[in-house]
């Protein structure tokens, strides 16, 4: 694939598994799901699901600024939570790092996540 780049950054965690942070094919690129490690310790955050959550947010905005781009520039969302009640929490924290107009934007509750995390986040960014 002549137009593809894979993204990397170690301002957001390595990769823990067979994937890349992202991949950027043509002007188009693919965010892989960021649960909240610290990527300096490599270690989930301590403290709270709305840390927890900034974490994750902090974690998807490196990477977007690898590929030259911002958080604004995601155009689809896809958000994972393992208790639907802190629905609430993770729009209130989005408020604290994107503007309207918002990305499209699914939520999936799931039973688990790696790690023990209780949110994850993948996207698409077009810079």
């Amino acid at each position: 694939m002549p137009n593809r780049a894979i993204i990397k950054t170690d301002k957001a965690p390595a990769a823990a598994g067979t994937y890349s942070q992202a991949v950027k094919v043509n002007n188009t690129v693919y965010l892989s799901g960021q649960i909240g490690i610290d990527p300096q310790s490599q270690e989930m955050v301590c403290g709270s699901f709305a840390d927890e959550v900034r974490q994750v947010f902090r974690n998807l905005k490196a990477v977007c600024e690898a590929a030259n781009g911002t958080l604004q520039h995601i155009v689809k969302l896809n958000l994972y939570i393992t208790d639907s009640d802190n629905f609430a929490c993770v729009n209130e924290v989005m408020t604290e790092f994107f503007q309207e107009p918002y990305p499209a934007r699914a939520t999936v509750a799931v039973k688990e996540l790696p790690l023990g995390a209780q949110f994850e986040a993948e996207g698409v960014m077009v810079p």
